[in-house]
C-alpha cells in the first residue's frame, strides 16, 4: 500500500516534483506546456541523450494544433519560421478506393445546414438527380486546396465560408522541438543530458523512486512522465504495462523515409496520400523541403521493394540515406500505472494516415492537467484517466481502418487482405448505419467529427442507400438553388483567396532559402 496515503492532506497535495524521460516532440510538447502551466509552482526536469535518435517521421498535423500554440501564447508567424512550417487545409487520398480515383479529406464543415437537417442529406437526396456535385464542391477548404490557394479568416469579414476556413500545419518535426525547447527552458525546465543506466523503484508502493544516469548520478522525482519512445523505457519496460497490438486490423508494421529537394513546383497546402500496391506513400510540403515516406507491411514485400518505391515516387532530388523505422500498431494496455504517464509512441502508436500523433500528445498534455495528482495518486482517478485514453486510442483506430478495409483494390494480396479483414464491431456498426440513411453520430468527444467520416465514407465509394426522410420535406427547386448557391459562393471565395506559397513569402517565410 502506498504510504502516501497515510500521509496528512497538506503533505499529499504539496509540490510535485515532475520528471520527463526523453525530448523530441512529446518530451518538449509536454515539458513546454508545463513550463507555461506551472509557472515554477512544481519542478519540472526533463532527461534526454543525444545518443540516442529519435523517430521524428511525423510533419504533419490537424487544426487542433493551433489551441496547443494557442496556449503557449506563440506568434502563429514565428512558429512557422522556426519550423520551416507551411499551412495545411487537409489531406489527398490518391488510389485508395481503386486505382485512379482520388479525394480529399479537408478540415471544417462541409456545406451550409438547412434548417434541422444537415447538408449532406439534402445533397444525397439530389445526387442521383444530376444536380448535386461532388461532395468536395462544397468545401471551402477541399476548393482551395484545388487551387493552392491559402489565407488566414479576414477579421473584418464575418458570414462568409472565409470564417469557416480550419487549417493545420505541415512543419519540421524536429525543429519544432527545438523552438519548444528553447520556449520550456526559459520558463523554468531543467534539462539534463544523460543515459539512463538503471531504475529505482518503491519496494512498498511499486512507485518509481529515481532514474540512475551514466556517470551515477540519481534523479527523483514524484510524478514521472515517460516520453521515451518506442522504448517505453518506464511505462513499459520498468513497470511492465503490455502492449496490446492492432496488427491483425492495421497490418502496416514499417516506414522508409526521405527529404527531397521538390522540382520548383507548386507548394501545396495539402498533404498528399497515394495508396501503393502493399501500403502507402504520403507527401508532405516543407518551406524547404518535402518529406516523403513509404508505410507498408514487411509481410507484403521486403524493406528493399519498399525504399525503391519510394525512391521511384518521390520529387526531386533525395536529401539524406532513406531512413526504416519499425512499428507495431497498438497502445499500452494503460496510459498511466503507478506515478508515471506515457506519452507519445511510450504509450501508443497509430500510423500517421490522419496525422493524429502530435494530436494524442496534445491531448494526453490536456488529460495531464485535467487530472493532475497530489502525492495520493488516488486509483479511481487513474482508472477514469485511462478509460479516457482508450476511447481515444480505438476511436481513432476505427478511423484509419475504414481507409484500409473500404476499398475495392484487389491488385494484391495486402488490398485483398484488407479488403476482406474482419473488421471491429464499432466500425462495423457505424459503416452499417451509415449504409442504411447516411447517418453519422459523432461518438462523445472523439476526434474525428461528421464531416471527416463523411468524407472518407464517400471517398472510398461506401454510398448510403437512402436519405433521411425530413430531406424530402424542401421541393427539388428550392434545394437545386439551395445546393448552386452554396457551390457558388465557396467557389467566389476560393478564387479570392492568393496563393499558399505567395501568403507564406509576405507573412512567415523562413530565413532559409526554400528548396
Amino acid at each position: 500500500m502506498n504510504s502516501a496515503i497515510n500521509e496528512p492532506q497538506s503533505s499529499q497535495r504539496s509540490k510535485l516534483d515532475v520528471v520527463i524521460l526523453g525530448g523530441g516532440t512529446a518530451g518538449w510538447m509536454t515539458a513546454a506546456a508545463l513550463a507555461k502551466i506551472m509557472r515554477g509552482r512544481h519542478r519540472v526536469e526533463l532527461i534526454e541523450s543525444d545518443e540516442i535518435g529519435r523517430v521524428g517521421v511525423g510533419e504533419a498535423t490537424i487544426p487542433h494544433l493551433r489551441t496547443y500554440n494557442d496556449l503557449l501564447g506563440v506568434d502563429e508567424n514565428e512558429f512557422m519560421r522556426n519550423t520551416q512550417a507551411t499551412f495545411k487545409l487537409g489531406i489527398e487520398f490518391a488510389d485508395w478506393g481503386s486505382v485512379g480515383t482520388s479525394y480529399f479529406h479537408g478540415f471544417g464543415r462541409i456545406g451550409q445546414d438547412l434548417w434541422t437537417m444537415a447538408f449532406d442529406q439534402y445533397w444525397r437526396r439530389m445526387c442521383p438527380t444530376g444536380k448535386a456535385g461532388g461532395l468536395g464542391d462544397y468545401s471551402i477548404n477541399v476548393v482551395a486546396a484545388r487551387q493552392n490557394k491559402f489565407m488566414r479568416a479576414p477579421l473584418d469579414i464575418t458570414n462568409s465560408p472565409l470564417n469557416e476556413l480550419a487549417y493545420a500545419f505541415h512543419l519540421d518535426a524536429s525543429m519544432y522541438a527545438a523552438y519548444l525547447r528553447r520556449y520550456a527552458e526559459a520558463g523554468g525546465v531543467t534539462r539534463s543530458e544523460g543515459k539512463v543506466v538503471n531504475i529505482e523503484r518503491d519496494p512498498e508502493s511499486g512507485n518509481i523512486r529515481c532514474l540512475q544516469l551514466a556517470g551515477g548520478r540519481k534523479v527523483y522525482g514524484d510524478l514521472f512522465l515517460d516520453c521515451s519512445g518506442f522504448q517505453s523505457l518506464l511505462l513499459g519496460k520498468t513497470l511492465g504495462v503490455e502492449f496490446e497490438s492492432w496488427a491483425h486490423w492495421l497490418p502496416c508494421d514499417a516506414a522508409v523515409a526521405v527529404p527531397s529537394l521538390g522540382n520548383g513546383g507548386a507548394l501545396l497546402p495539402y498533404t498528399r496520400s497515394t495508396a501503393r500496391q502493399h501500403g502507402w506513400q504520403w507527401r508532405i510540403p516543407l518551406q524547404h523541403r518535402i518529406g516523403n515516406g513509404h508505410v507498408f507491411s514487411t509481410k507484403h514485400v521486403s524493406v528493399d521493394e519498399a525504399t525503391n518505391v519510394l525512391l521511384k515516387n518521390i520529387e526531386g532530388k533525395p536529401l539524406a540515406e532513406p531512413r526504416v523505422v519499425r512499428f507495431d500498431a497498438g497502445m499500452r494496455r494503460v496510459a498511466w500505472s503507478h506515478n508515471c504517464i506515457a506519452f507519445g509512441l511510450s504509450g501508443g502508436f497509430l500510423e500517421p494516415l490522419e496525422s493524429t500523433s502530435i494530436h494524442l500528445i496534445q491531448t494526453m498534455i490536456a488529460r495531464l492537467f485535467a487530472f493532475f495528482p497530489d502525492r495520493g495518486f488516488a486509483q479511481r482517478d487513474i482508472n477514469e484517466f485511462n478509460k479516457h485514453v482508450r476511447i481515444e486510442y480505438e476511436r481513432i483506430r476505427d478511423f484509419i481502418i475504414l481507409h484500409y478495409c473500404a476499398t475495392q483494390r484487389s491488385d494484391s494480396d495486402f488490398w485483398n487482405t484488407c479488403r476482406t479483414m474482419e473488421i471491429p464491431e464499432s466500425l462495423r456498426e457505424r459503416i452499417s448505419l451509415y449504409r442504411s440513411h447516411g447517418r453519422i453520430f459523432r461518438d462523445g468527444n472523439e476526434l474525428f467529427a461528421e464531416p471527416s467520416w463523411l468524407q472518407v465514407l464517400d471517398g472510398q465509394g461506401i454510398k448510403a442507400e437512402s436519405y433521411h426522410p425530413l430531406a424530402d420535406l424542401p421541393e427539388e427547386s428550392m434545394l437545386t438553388d439551395y445546393l448552386n448557391n452554396v457551390r457558388q459562393l465557396i467557389g467566389r471565395c476560393a478564387t479570392a483567396m492568393p496563393d499558399h506559397a505567395q501568403y507564406i513569402m509576405q507573412q512567415c517565410a523562413s530565413p532559409l532559402e526554400r528548396a
